[in-house]
């Protein structure tokens, strides 16, 4: 599966749901479509505090179309942490993480060897 890009009304949700879980991390799985990353999907069992999110991996839905993760990091550090790579390859190719203060550039995606991969914001 190769991702072109994602959804900007899904990237938008993704800055609110960091701003809106702050000073907590919040953490969720990502679908593609066609393509495009275009849906989360936030499971039950998750936890999260100000230094890390969980997930409760026996909850992942069996999908042919998850293409990895997105998480939050409140304190704006947009890089992968180690507990990050650890956990990339489990959920997929693709992953997203927002930071403080969650506004429209504070993204970057990642491959799940954390090598910074550039996609396209679409529509």
């Amino acid at each position: 599966m190769r991702i072109r890009g994602i959804r900007r009304d899904l990237l938008t949700l993704l800055l609110q749901l960091g701003q809106e879980q702050h000073p907590n991390e919040f953490a969720g799985l990502l679908r593609e479509h066609d393509g495009t990353i275009a849906e989360i999907n936030l499971l039950p069992g998750t936890t999260s505090n100000e230094q890390s999110a969980s997930l409760f991996l026996d909850m992942m839905p069996l999908d042919t179309h998850l293409a990895g993760s997105a998480h939050s990091h409140p304190n704006g550090v947009l890089f992968p942490s180690d507990a990050d790579l650890g956990f990339f390859p489990r959920t997929g190719r693709y992953h997203i993480i927002v930071g403080f203060p969650y506004e429209e550039g504070d993204w970057r995606c990642f491959r799940a060897d954390g090598t910074p991969v550039a996609i396209e914001v679409i529509g």
